[in-house]
């Protein structure tokens, strides 16, 4: 069996020119330096060392705080009184000027610009000896190159610093914005800034990311808005002990949160942990491409969050390289909304609007970038993770799919060790899910519940309620452990790998629109997988008459059984097409029954080799369509499609050399000699 499965990845790799495959990094950064996980996750304090920063437009500042409550607008006139003698006018100056641990910085009602911070580069910041990015558009810094030079990518530079606390005093986030007016990469960056603790403002229309902390042990995110960003709102990259909570975002070009290559604390537990790196609870992140994003997103408790009205809800994942801690393990989604994720905003890329300079673009009225490529109307794409667990969340409206679960094999991500292309997508949970309900109750029915490329051990499912792809799915039990003996696949099936690797092949830089994908509106024959299944049911049918034609036009078992055959293989076509349906397993059965009849009536004839291998190609389409339609077979590596098409690489030559041959001998037979078929095999 092992043979097997190497052959039919051996096959997959020839099929896709996977070999040769370039995979595009969705962020580039400096190889990143774990924190040792000795810190904790910061509390808010309302004491210690305080600085001040606020502008100087007294009537602006008056007309701000005018709808405050009484006693905010009163305790914000006094600081701003107490500002205006001796504190700040751009918050990187306060944050340059906290010497001490546990300094508290207040902003004041305003937009800060940060003048300073946008003057052009100089000396040696002005030619850093640092790679770019893949997509040309940065550099790669290190830690020292961002401590010398602190805003040649970033408004605001928090480096280092520890236990310091920013926080807005207006009564709602959007008092205080820190905007970066698309001439930054980061609005705000906190890089190795233990202790980091950001509350009640808004960071808005950068390049990269409104807020962005690395490598820090000990953050939280309190009651901010990221906004307008080409992709991400909040990016926290190799972090430990962090916290989400009450965040906004919206507009991003990538997705509103991103717990990327999170500590992996857990990488070699099961699903039992003592804790998570990092936690998100209370955040509402809505018209994003992504509503949240986690490659290498490890240890994540995402809790009782609202994932609403993007292009899709939720990705974690392994499908990128040069980030640590793949494959992605040990994401933990319970009680959230995920809805109404429907939104196309590939149409800004057709349409050339976001090939203008960002600031042209309209981010502030609802134009988003996609980043990467993925399938709108998606609840949760799961694609190359491991002991995730979705639990209790609310999953509905969605167009295309609930939850998409997929393979990503490690050559993706740059490991071409054999054994990390088989070392994604096991032992994920999908329990207690309402699938197609809204928060109220309503109805709000997904296209599908369910879309699985079939790769994968020990993962179950919860029962879907609008169907699932395959319609039969490994189940859960009383204990959420697999029912039964469970499923182990090594490799997918080969249709679903076609399409998902002709759908990753988007690029917003090229404005490159993969042809072929349903993601993007291919529809009937246009689509990839279509286009293949329809090809193998040509040459297959063409192949079936011609045996028929040529041998056994006088055998009713044959004529019936070749019927059989070419009817699966038209209601197979239209399996593919509609997904989800009874079509591909009864195919499939047809087509099973059909080659039995024909292989039957081959050994009959006397032609033993050829009919053993159509019985062969019988006896496991007759398992697909019990894999497909009924139960999944359990313990096999492979899918009973791959010997199948093995087979039919054997079956295909074989046919088409012997009707060769025997037209050939038809024609040169003289006159008055017998032309019926030698019975040979």
């Amino acid at each position: 069996m092992k043979a097997l499965v190497r052959l039919a990845v051996a096959g997959m790799f020839l099929l896709l020119g996977l070999a040769s495959a370039a995979p595009a990094a969705a962020h580039d950064e400096r190889q990143p330096v774990f924190p040792d996980g000795t810190g904790s996750v910061p509390a808010y304090r309302t004491d210690g060392p305080r600085l001040l920063v606020c502008k100087t437009d007294a009537a602006d500042f008056t007309a701000r705080i005018a709808g405050f409550p009484a006693e905010l607008r009163t305790s914000n006139q006094a600081l701003y009184d107490e500002c205006q003698r001796s504190g700040y006018r751009h918050l990187q100056d306060a944050v340059d000027a906290a010497r001490l641990p546990g300094t508290r910085i207040l902003m004041l009602p305003g937009v800060y610009r940060e003048e300073p911070s946008l003057a052009p580069p100089t000396g040696a910041c002005s030619a850093l000896d640092a790679p770019w990015s893949g997509n040309r558009l940065y550099q790669v810094m290190s830690y020292e190159q961002q401590v010398a030079c602190p805003h040649v990518q970033n408004l605001v530079a928090v480096i280092g610093k520890r236990d310091l606390q920013i926080e807005g005093t207006g009564a709602g986030p959007l008092d205080v914005v820190v905007d970066g007016q698309y001439q930054k990469l980061n609005a705000i960056r906190a890089d190795r800034a233990n202790g980091f603790y950001l509350r009640n403002l808004t960071a808005q229309r950068t390049t990269f990311n409104a807020v962005y902390i690395l490598e820090t042990d000990g953050f939280v995110i309190d009651r901010a808005i990221g906004r307008w960003n080409d992709e991400y709102g909040f990016l926290t990259f190799a972090d430990d002990h962090g916290l989400y909570t009450g965040c906004e975002a919206y507009g991003n070009g990538d997705s509103g949160v991103y717990p990327g290559a999170a500590s992996n604390i857990n990488a070699d537990r099961g699903h039992q942990v003592d804790r998570y790196a990092i936690e998100i609870t209370g955040c509402k992140s809505h018209h994003n491409l992504l509503g949240y994003s986690g490659t290498a997103g490890d240890s994540v408790w995402a809790h009782d969050n609202e994932f609403t009205n993007n292009a899709a809800g939720v990705a974690t994942d392994s499908a990128f390289p040069d980030h640590p801690g793949m494959p992605q393990n040990h994401a933990k989604f319970e009680r959230n909304v995920i809805g109404d994720n429907n939104e196309d905003y590939y149409r800004y890329v057709r349409d050339g609007t976001c090939a203008k300079p960002y600031a042209e673009r309209g981010y502030e009225d609802g134009v988003v970038c996609p980043a990467v490529g993925l399938p709108p109307g998606t609840g949760v794409i799961n694609p190359g993770g491991n002991y995730n667990i979705w639990r209790d969340n609310w999953v509905f409206g969605h167009a295309y799919a609930g939850f998409v679960t997929s393979w990503v094999p490690g050559f993706v991500r740059g490991d071409t060790g054999f054994a990390a292309q088989f070392d994604t997508s096991h032992h994920n949970r999908y329990l207690g899910n309402r699938l197609g309900v809204r928060r109220d109750g309503t109805r709000a029915p997904n296209g599908m519940d369910f879309w699985w490329d079939g790769q994968g051990r020990g993962s179950c499912w919860q029962r879907p309620a609008a169907g699932a792809e395959p319609r039969v799915l490994p189940a859960c039990g009383a204990d959420e452990m697999p029912a039964g003996l469970g499923v182990n696949r090594a490799v997918a099936e080969p249709g679903k790998t076609l399409k998902l690797y002709v759908c990753a092949d988007y690029s917003l830089s090229e404005r490159r629109i993969p042809a072929g994908c349903d993601w993007f509106g291919a529809r009937g024959l246009d689509r990839i997988e279509v286009r293949a299944a329809t090809g193998e049911a040509v040459l297959l049918g063409v192949l079936i008459l011609v045996l028929w034609a040529r041998l056994g036009r006088r055998d009713p078992l044959w004529t019936a059984s070749s019927a059989v055959a070419l009817a699966g293989l038209v209601v197979g076509v239209f399996g593919t097409a509609y997904e989800g349906t009874w079509l591909t397993s009864l195919g499939l059965a047809l087509l099973g029954v059909g080659w039995l009849g024909v292989g039957w009536s081959l050994r009959r004839t006397g032609r033993r080799g050829l009919g053993w291998l159509t019985l062969a190609l019988g006896v496991f389409a007759l398992l697909g369509a019990v894999d497909r339609g009924l139960v999944m077979l359990p313990g096999t590596p492979v899918g009973p499609v791959w010997p199948r098409i093995l087979l039919e690489l054997v079956w295909v030559p074989w046919v088409a050399v012997r009707s060769a041959r025997s037209v050939s001998s038809t024609r040169r037979a003289p006159a008055g000699v017998d032309r019926s078929p030698r019975h040979s095999s």
